[in-house]
Protein backbone atom coordinates (compact mmCIF):
# COMPACT_ATOMS: atom_id res chain seq x y z
CA UNK A 1 0.00 0.00 0.00
CA UNK A 2 1.30 3.00 -0.76
CA UNK A 3 1.34 6.38 1.48
CA UNK A 4 1.49 10.26 1.03
CA UNK A 5 4.31 11.07 3.32
CA UNK A 6 4.69 15.01 4.72
CA UNK A 7 8.19 16.35 6.24
CA UNK A 8 8.46 19.29 8.19
CA UNK A 9 11.85 20.96 9.09
CA UNK A 10 11.06 22.23 12.39
CA UNK A 11 12.10 23.09 16.17
CA UNK A 12 12.01 21.02 18.57
CA UNK A 13 10.06 23.49 21.02
CA UNK A 14 7.10 22.85 18.14
CA UNK A 15 7.23 19.19 18.37
CA UNK A 16 4.26 18.79 20.04
CA UNK A 17 1.82 20.83 18.77
CA UNK A 18 2.48 19.98 14.83
CA UNK A 19 2.48 16.32 15.66
CA UNK A 20 -1.08 16.92 17.06
CA UNK A 21 -1.63 19.55 14.21
CA UNK A 22 -1.20 16.42 11.71
CA UNK A 23 -2.90 13.99 13.52
CA UNK A 24 -5.75 16.20 13.56
CA UNK A 25 -5.59 16.88 9.71
CA UNK A 26 -5.97 12.83 9.63
CA UNK A 27 -2.32 11.54 9.32
CA UNK A 28 -2.41 7.79 9.87
CA UNK A 29 1.40 8.01 11.81
CA UNK A 30 3.53 10.66 12.70
CA UNK A 31 7.06 10.19 13.10
CA UNK A 32 9.41 12.60 15.03
CA UNK A 33 13.43 13.06 15.03
CA UNK A 34 15.12 14.98 17.21
CA UNK A 35 18.59 16.63 17.29
CA UNK A 36 21.19 14.24 17.67
CA UNK A 37 24.23 15.63 17.37
CA UNK A 38 27.30 14.08 17.32
CA UNK A 39 28.78 16.37 19.65
CA UNK A 40 26.04 15.70 22.14
CA UNK A 41 26.82 13.81 25.06
CA UNK A 42 24.40 10.75 25.93
CA UNK A 43 23.22 10.12 29.25
CA UNK A 44 24.74 6.66 30.47
CA UNK A 45 23.76 7.15 34.10
CA UNK A 46 22.05 4.07 33.95
CA UNK A 47 24.00 1.84 32.35
CA UNK A 48 22.09 2.68 28.68
CA UNK A 49 23.62 1.25 25.68
CA UNK A 50 23.39 2.53 22.47
CA UNK A 51 24.21 0.71 18.84
CA UNK A 52 23.20 3.28 16.62
CA UNK A 53 25.11 6.92 16.03
CA UNK A 54 23.54 10.17 17.09
CA UNK A 55 21.84 11.77 13.65
CA UNK A 56 23.24 15.09 12.07
CA UNK A 57 19.95 17.35 12.77
CA UNK A 58 21.15 20.56 14.04
CA UNK A 59 20.60 21.21 17.67
CA UNK A 60 17.23 22.41 18.63
CA UNK A 61 15.67 21.02 15.33
CA UNK A 62 13.55 18.04 14.25
CA UNK A 63 12.10 16.63 11.73
CA UNK A 64 8.48 15.34 11.91
CA UNK A 65 6.89 12.81 9.11
CA UNK A 66 2.92 12.70 8.74
CA UNK A 67 1.57 9.95 6.82
CA UNK A 68 -1.54 10.02 4.74
CA UNK A 69 -3.63 7.64 2.41
CA UNK A 70 -2.69 7.60 -1.20
CA UNK A 71 -5.74 9.42 -2.34
CA UNK A 72 -5.41 11.91 0.05
CA UNK A 73 -5.03 15.82 -1.72
CA UNK A 74 -1.64 16.70 0.01
CA UNK A 75 -1.52 20.11 -1.20
CA UNK A 76 -4.65 20.47 0.68
CA UNK A 77 -3.27 19.01 3.69
CA UNK A 78 -0.47 21.39 3.33
CA UNK A 79 -2.72 24.27 3.08
CA UNK A 80 -4.09 23.28 6.21
CA UNK A 81 -1.03 22.84 8.44
CA UNK A 82 1.23 25.40 7.18
CA UNK A 83 -0.81 28.83 8.81
CA UNK A 84 -1.47 26.96 11.81
CA UNK A 85 1.80 26.27 12.04
CA UNK A 86 2.77 30.05 12.04
CA UNK A 87 0.27 30.91 14.50
CA UNK A 88 2.24 29.13 16.38
CA UNK A 89 4.78 32.48 16.94
CA UNK A 90 2.19 34.38 18.47
CA UNK A 91 1.71 31.76 21.59
CA UNK A 92 5.74 32.28 22.26
CA UNK A 93 6.37 28.98 20.05
CA UNK A 94 9.53 29.30 17.58
CA UNK A 95 8.40 26.63 14.77
CA UNK A 96 12.13 28.21 13.47
CA UNK A 97 12.54 28.03 9.49
CA UNK A 98 10.13 25.52 8.45
CA UNK A 99 10.43 23.64 5.33
CA UNK A 100 7.97 21.00 4.08
CA UNK A 101 8.49 17.87 1.68
CA UNK A 102 6.05 15.78 -0.34
CA UNK A 103 6.69 12.48 -1.49
CA UNK A 104 5.07 9.29 -2.15
CA UNK A 105 6.39 5.67 -0.04
CA UNK A 106 5.60 2.18 0.53
CA UNK A 107 3.90 1.37 4.00
CA UNK A 108 6.62 -1.06 4.39
CA UNK A 109 9.15 1.75 4.73
CA UNK A 110 7.71 3.83 7.55
CA UNK A 111 4.86 1.76 9.53
CA UNK A 112 7.22 -0.29 11.28
CA UNK A 113 10.91 0.96 10.56
CA UNK A 114 10.96 3.15 13.44
CA UNK A 115 11.16 0.09 15.48
CA UNK A 116 14.90 -0.79 14.95
CA UNK A 117 15.72 2.23 17.16
CA UNK A 118 13.41 1.75 19.92
CA UNK A 119 15.68 -0.24 22.56
CA UNK A 120 15.37 -1.31 26.03
CA UNK A 121 15.89 2.03 28.05
CA UNK A 122 16.78 2.60 32.13
CA UNK A 123 15.12 5.90 32.49
CA UNK A 124 15.48 5.67 36.19
CA UNK A 125 16.93 3.71 39.22
CA UNK A 126 14.10 1.62 39.38
CA UNK A 127 12.37 1.83 35.85
CA UNK A 128 13.51 0.05 32.43
CA UNK A 129 10.58 0.34 29.36
CA UNK A 130 10.83 -2.79 27.19
CA UNK A 131 9.71 -2.65 23.68
CA UNK A 132 7.42 -5.73 23.64
CA UNK A 133 9.47 -6.67 20.46
CA UNK A 134 12.65 -6.43 22.21
CA UNK A 135 14.14 -8.95 24.28
CA UNK A 136 15.12 -7.87 27.93
CA UNK A 137 16.08 -9.56 31.28
CA UNK A 138 16.43 -7.01 34.57
CA UNK A 139 19.45 -6.81 36.20
CA UNK A 140 17.90 -7.15 39.31
CA UNK A 141 14.59 -7.63 41.48
CA UNK A 142 14.44 -3.81 42.39
CA UNK A 143 14.18 -3.09 38.36
CA UNK A 144 10.88 -2.76 37.10
CA UNK A 145 9.75 -3.79 33.45
CA UNK A 146 7.21 -1.32 31.75
CA UNK A 147 6.05 -3.20 28.58
CA UNK A 148 5.13 -1.05 25.61
CA UNK A 149 3.87 -0.44 22.40
CA UNK A 150 3.17 2.59 21.52
CA UNK A 151 1.56 2.40 18.43
CA UNK A 152 0.77 5.84 17.25
CA UNK A 153 0.36 7.56 20.76
CA UNK A 154 2.67 9.65 22.47
CA UNK A 155 5.15 8.48 24.89
CA UNK A 156 8.38 5.80 24.42
CA UNK A 157 10.10 7.53 27.62
CA UNK A 158 12.78 8.28 24.86
CA UNK A 159 11.54 12.37 24.74
CA UNK A 160 13.19 14.21 27.52
CA UNK A 161 9.50 15.15 29.01
CA UNK A 162 8.51 11.27 29.46
CA UNK A 163 11.50 10.51 31.19
CA UNK A 164 11.97 13.07 33.14
CA UNK A 165 8.20 12.72 34.54
CA UNK A 166 9.07 9.12 34.86
CA UNK A 167 12.25 10.02 37.34
CA UNK A 168 10.20 12.61 38.61
CA UNK A 169 7.42 9.96 40.21
CA UNK A 170 9.55 7.79 40.99
CA UNK A 171 10.63 10.42 43.77
CA UNK A 172 7.44 11.47 44.65
CA UNK A 173 5.66 8.09 44.73
CA UNK A 174 5.72 6.11 48.83
CA UNK A 175 3.43 3.60 48.46
CA UNK A 176 -0.73 3.26 47.98
CA UNK A 177 -1.38 6.24 46.70
CA UNK A 178 -4.52 7.08 44.08
CA UNK A 179 -3.59 9.06 40.75
CA UNK A 180 -4.68 10.87 38.25
CA UNK A 181 -2.70 11.19 35.24
CA UNK A 182 -3.97 13.40 32.61
CA UNK A 183 -3.23 13.30 28.82
CA UNK A 184 -1.88 9.98 29.42
CA UNK A 185 -0.81 8.95 25.48
CA UNK A 186 -0.11 5.52 25.21
CA UNK A 187 -0.36 5.23 29.01
CA UNK A 188 3.50 4.98 30.23
CA UNK A 189 3.17 7.22 33.39
CA UNK A 190 0.43 5.53 34.29
CA UNK A 191 1.92 2.11 34.45
CA UNK A 192 5.02 3.48 35.61
CA UNK A 193 3.10 4.70 38.55
CA UNK A 194 1.54 1.84 39.54
CA UNK A 195 4.81 -0.51 39.32
CA UNK A 196 6.21 2.14 41.54
CA UNK A 197 3.93 1.46 44.42
CA UNK A 198 0.72 3.21 42.98
CA UNK A 199 -2.78 2.04 44.26
CA UNK A 200 -4.43 2.43 41.56
CA UNK A 201 -4.48 5.25 38.43
CA UNK A 202 -7.01 6.82 36.49
CA UNK A 203 -5.59 7.71 33.04
CA UNK A 204 -7.34 10.66 31.20
CA UNK A 205 -6.90 11.37 27.18
CA UNK A 206 -9.14 13.16 24.80
CA UNK A 207 -7.49 11.30 21.90
CA UNK A 208 -9.03 7.73 21.14
CA UNK A 209 -6.13 6.47 19.28
CA UNK A 210 -4.47 7.32 22.97
CA UNK A 211 -6.67 5.36 24.72
CA UNK A 212 -6.66 2.68 22.75
CA UNK A 213 -3.19 2.59 23.18
CA UNK A 214 -2.95 3.07 26.76
CA UNK A 215 -5.78 0.06 27.12
CA UNK A 216 -3.28 -2.47 24.99
CA UNK A 217 -0.23 -1.24 27.19
CA UNK A 218 -1.67 -1.72 30.59
CA UNK A 219 -3.39 -5.04 29.12
CA UNK A 220 0.39 -6.23 28.06
CA UNK A 221 1.39 -5.33 31.52
CA UNK A 222 -1.23 -7.45 33.77
CA UNK A 223 -2.12 -4.24 34.97
CA UNK A 224 -5.93 -3.68 34.28
CA UNK A 225 -7.02 -3.69 37.92
CA UNK A 226 -5.66 -1.05 39.05
CA UNK A 227 -5.37 1.54 35.88
CA UNK A 228 -9.10 2.22 34.86
CA UNK A 229 -8.68 4.14 31.39
CA UNK A 230 -11.18 7.31 30.48
CA UNK A 231 -11.74 9.06 27.12
CA UNK A 232 -12.40 12.35 28.86
CA UNK A 233 -10.88 15.42 30.44
CA UNK A 234 -10.06 16.38 34.04
CA UNK A 235 -12.92 18.71 34.66
CA UNK A 236 -15.28 15.90 33.00
CA UNK A 237 -14.29 13.64 35.96
CA UNK A 238 -14.98 16.45 38.28
CA UNK A 239 -18.05 16.98 37.91
CA UNK A 240 -19.03 13.25 37.05
CA UNK A 241 -19.85 11.07 39.97
CA UNK A 242 -18.92 7.92 38.35
CA UNK A 243 -18.39 4.80 40.68
CA UNK A 244 -16.27 3.09 37.70
CA UNK A 245 -13.23 5.70 37.91
CA UNK A 246 -10.97 3.38 40.13
CA UNK A 247 -10.28 6.35 42.55
CA UNK A 248 -11.92 8.47 45.35
CA UNK A 249 -11.43 12.24 44.93
CA UNK A 250 -10.12 14.23 46.34
CA UNK A 251 -6.59 12.36 45.26
CA UNK A 252 -2.51 12.64 46.75
CA UNK A 253 -1.12 12.88 43.35
CA UNK A 254 -1.56 14.37 40.22
CA UNK A 255 0.93 13.98 37.10
CA UNK A 256 0.17 15.82 33.38
CA UNK A 257 3.15 15.87 30.86
CA UNK A 258 1.20 18.12 28.34
CA UNK A 259 2.12 21.04 26.93
CA UNK A 260 2.49 24.46 29.12
CA UNK A 261 -0.46 26.11 26.95
CA UNK A 262 -2.74 23.41 27.68
CA UNK A 263 -1.30 22.72 31.53
CA UNK A 264 -2.37 26.39 32.11
CA UNK A 265 -6.35 25.63 31.19
CA UNK A 266 -7.20 23.37 33.90
CA UNK A 267 -4.63 24.24 37.21
CA UNK A 268 -7.44 25.19 38.92
CA UNK A 269 -9.28 22.03 38.09
CA UNK A 270 -6.11 20.14 39.14
CA UNK A 271 -6.43 22.27 42.73
CA UNK A 272 -9.94 20.91 43.03
CA UNK A 273 -8.79 16.77 41.87
CA UNK A 274 -5.95 17.15 45.00
CA UNK A 275 -6.14 16.67 48.71
CA UNK A 276 -4.23 18.49 51.02
CA UNK A 277 -1.19 18.46 50.74
CA UNK A 278 -1.47 16.93 47.39
CA UNK A 279 1.57 16.67 44.95
CA UNK A 280 0.95 17.68 41.12
CA UNK A 281 3.49 17.11 38.56
CA UNK A 282 3.42 19.29 35.86
CA UNK A 283 5.74 18.36 33.13
CA UNK A 284 5.81 18.47 29.13
CA UNK A 285 7.06 22.56 29.70
CA UNK A 286 9.52 24.22 27.39
CA UNK A 287 12.02 26.56 29.19
CA UNK A 288 10.13 29.83 27.59
CA UNK A 289 7.07 29.01 29.51
CA UNK A 290 8.60 28.26 33.02
CA UNK A 291 7.64 31.83 34.37
CA UNK A 292 4.28 32.06 33.22
CA UNK A 293 3.42 27.99 34.69
CA UNK A 294 5.03 28.92 38.21
CA UNK A 295 3.09 32.41 38.39
CA UNK A 296 -0.04 30.16 37.41
CA UNK A 297 0.44 27.49 39.93
CA UNK A 298 1.57 29.76 42.81
CA UNK A 299 -1.87 32.09 41.66
CA UNK A 300 -3.95 28.58 42.24
CA UNK A 301 -2.96 28.05 45.94
CA UNK A 302 0.19 25.48 44.75
CA UNK A 303 3.34 25.87 46.64
CA UNK A 304 6.53 24.76 44.45
CA UNK A 305 8.48 22.51 46.49
CA UNK A 306 10.82 21.76 43.09
CA UNK A 307 11.64 22.09 39.19
CA UNK A 308 13.51 19.27 37.93
CA UNK A 309 15.02 19.92 34.35
CA UNK A 310 16.13 17.81 31.32
CA UNK A 311 17.69 19.35 28.62
CA UNK A 312 15.64 22.44 28.00
CA UNK A 313 12.27 20.66 29.30
CA UNK A 314 11.01 20.94 32.56
CA UNK A 315 8.47 19.71 35.29
CA UNK A 316 7.23 21.50 38.08
CA UNK A 317 6.45 19.67 41.48
CA UNK A 318 3.75 21.79 43.05
CA UNK A 319 1.69 20.83 46.44
CA UNK A 320 -1.51 22.07 47.25
CA UNK A 321 -1.44 23.93 50.69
Amino acid sequence: MLWNEITIHTSEEAVEMISNFLHEAGAGGVSIEESGSLNKPRDTSYGQWYDRPLNDIPEGQAIIKGYFAEEVDMDSIRSQIEPRVEQLRTFDIDPGEVKYELKTVNEDDWANAWKQYFKPLRVSDRLTIKPTWEDYEPASEDEKIIELDPGMAFGTGTHPTTSLCLRTLESVIKGGEEVIDVGTGSGILAIGAVKLGAKHVLALDLDPVAVSSARENTRLNGLEERITIKESDLLSVLNASDPTLGIQLPVKLVVANILAEIILLFIDDVYKALEPGGTYIASGIWKNKEEVVETALKAAGFEIAEIRRDEDWLAFVARKR
